[in-house]
């Protein structure tokens, strides 16, 4: 007891008929800006923490005796 194809195709042409051929194009087209921009925002994030690690590694190197909590237990 699958889906087969013919209901995978009934389906679809329900969908056709509530939606309409004209507003299909439209909506793929947000979904695809809404990717775009979340594509964007993961590579600000990556960007970002690449930032704050390299400027921990610098802030390490001019402070050498600064040792973390847990390290003085």
């Amino acid at each position: 007891m699958g889906i087969s194809i013919w209901q995978i195709v009934l389906v679809l042409v329900i969908i056709l008929i509530l939606f309409g051929a004209g507003k299909i194009p439209r909506v793929m087209g947000d979904i695809a800006k809404g990717i775009k921009s979340f594509k964007a925002g993961m590579k600000e994030g990556e960007e970002s923490e690449e930032i704050d690690d390299s400027s921990s590694s610098k802030e390490s190197k001019k402070n050498p005796r600064k040792k973390s909590t847990s390290a003085k237990k």
